[in-house]
């Protein structure tokens, strides 16, 4: 799959930190660095715009080390980038933690990770099939 990327930031592409990195890191395109207050949040612009293939998603995902460092995630985890969307890619941080947390230009913020999907066709009817589990949500299995 490939992805068409204009990139208006001052950093370079996104990569893959491993050969078996499932995601890609966002850094912040920032022209002053952001304080985001504890229980704030911010929208933090990547300088990234990208055009996806009919048929695939981009999900934006916190970064692991900064959640648990700083209590620092993204606040519609996982964010979804459509296919058709032109736009610049904006990650929503919010701070869970305790202090201010300031993102610097170029810091990693978030990671994008792609995914393939198939589009459903609604089909009304008046019963569904047993299942086992049946209508037994929340918590149903026990702790």
């Amino acid at each position: 799959m490939k992805v068409h990327i204009i990139n208006k930031s001052k950093h370079s592409l996104p990569q893959y930190a491993t050969a078996q990195s499932a995601g890609v890191d966002l850094c912040a395109n920032v022209d002053s660095p952001v304080v985001i207050a504890p229980l704030g949040r911010a929208l933090i612009p990547t300088g990234l715009y990208i055009a996806l293939p009919d048929g695939w998603e981009a999900q934006v995902r916190p970064r692991s080390g900064v959640a648990l460092k700083h209590g620092v995630t993204v606040l519609n985890a996982p964010g979804t980038i459509d296919a058709d969307y032109r736009g610049e890619v904006g990650v929503i941080l919010v701070n869970l933690g305790g202090e201010d947390f300031t993102i610097n230009d170029g810091d990693r913020i978030a990671q994008m990770i792609f995914n393939q999907y198939g589009k459903a066709e609604f089909v009304e009817v008046d019963t569904l099939d047993s299942t086992e589990r049946g209508a037994g949500g929340f918590g149903h299995t026990g702790v």
